[in-house]
């Protein structure tokens, strides 16, 4: 119980936000810096604390390819509404002239087409993913170093004072959004920095990490300076660099990936459930093969797709696994690909369950259970 003139803790976060930063501990891998200032404009928000007049927060993301900037985003948004894609994203790529703004915006009264152009960032746009619990937007500005002017002069006004006039006259509000903004400026200095590999750092020492994130920080920060003028840089609350991935934070975003695919077996397999477990030697193929030295994990999805989900398909598709199987991904010595064994049979619901969270350790007696 807390006396007059006890010192108060103000690093504790409320149970929402504690909530969302567990969330996005387990799901995003060495971005801790993203995950405080994630968690600490939520929290902002669900006080009511937040600057009257201004977004709920103006973030901008840069980093190496396939760091995960744009995971950190959809995490986000299906730690709060429950969906990754509970995003209006804005694609800068699509919007390199000026014309093109209409798109978002709408066209103004008297021009052809006025009534059939549904502008991108009206309202009902925003406000689509509220729910009763969490009343708040998440728009992503993607790739936005390749937008055009007329669109930065679009953007200046929304980061300031969280409003957009549409075509139609109309007002957006903003007050109830978190704005991220990802970019990949800098990423030529940090290939330098980086190489011969992007994305990622083999450690080979204890500080080889943190040195090398703190060039990557300083690479990044020094670029969005240059392309960026001192009144955009102003409205931002902050921006973050996404730091490379060692091996080790590769392996656990793997085992990430994989846990979401067990998920889905689980909910979607044609024949019913059933488990898998991949061995350390199966991920060690999949990491080579998944790990680009251009754009880090980002092909680690197809990877997983190449070598592990279209083979299972085949075995599903040709009667080889059952619904109650467990099957064990294993490498294979002869080959690139993965070899796969049945290690058993008509397992019960909750022996799979189990199975699953141990990941295969220990899966045989779980099975004989």
């Amino acid at each position: 119980m807390m006396r007059p003139g006890d010192r108060l803790d103000a690093s504790l976060l409320g149970r929402p936000a504690q909530e969302l930063q567990t969330y996005l501990s387990a799901t995003l891998v060495g971005q801790e810096e993203a995950i405080t200032d994630i968690v600490n404009a939520y929290q902002l928000h669900a006080t009511r604390m937040t600057a009257q007049g201004r977004p709920v927060a103006n973030l901008l993301f840069l980093g190496p390819t396939g760091s995960g900037k744009t995971r950190a985003v959809e995490a986000t948004a299906e730690g709060l509404l429950g969906s990754p894609r509970a995003i209006l994203k804005v694609d800068c790529g699509e919007f390199q002239h000026s014309h093109e703004i209409a798109k978002l915006i709408g066209s103004p009264p008297g021009y052809l087409g006025h009534r059939e152009t549904h502008p991108m960032l009206s309202q009902e746009a925003l406000s689509q993913y509220h729910t009763q619990r969490v009343r708040l937007s998440f728009l992503l500005f993607d790739e936005i170093e390749k937008a055009s002017d007329a669109l930065w002069n679009l953007l200046l006004g929304i980061l300031d004072k969280a409003t957009l006039t549409l075509g139609d006259g109309s007002r957006v509000d903003f007050t109830q959004t978190m704005i991220f903004l990802t970019s990949n400026l800098g990423v030529d200095s940090m290939t330098r920095i980086l190489s011969p590999k992007l994305g990622f750092v083999r450690e080979t020492a204890p500080d080889a990490g943190g040195a090398l994130n703190g060039k990557l920080t300083t690479a990044g920060l020094e670029a969005a300076r240059r392309k960026f003028t001192p009144e955009f840089v102003n409205r931002l609350d902050k921006i973050v660099v996404f730091r490379a991935l060692g091996d080790s934070e590769l392996r656990r975003v793997l085992d990430i990936e994989l846990r979401i695919v067990q998920e889905r077996v689980f909910r979607r397999a044609e024949i019913g459930p059933f488990v898998f477990s991949v061995s350390e030697a199966a991920k060690d193929v999949i990491l080579a093969q998944g790990t680009d030295a251009r754009y880090g994990a980002r092909h680690l999805k197809r990877a997983i797709d190449r070598l592990l989900m279209q083979p299972m398909a085949n075995l599903i598709a040709s009667g080889q696994i059952r619904a109650g199987d467990w099957i064990r991904a294993d490498s294979d010595a002869s080959s690139d690909v993965l070899a796969f064994y049945r290690d058993a049979e008509s397992m019960t619901a909750y022996t799979m369950s189990e199975v699953a969270r141990d990941g295969g350790a220990g899966a045989a007696s779980a099975a004989a259970a």
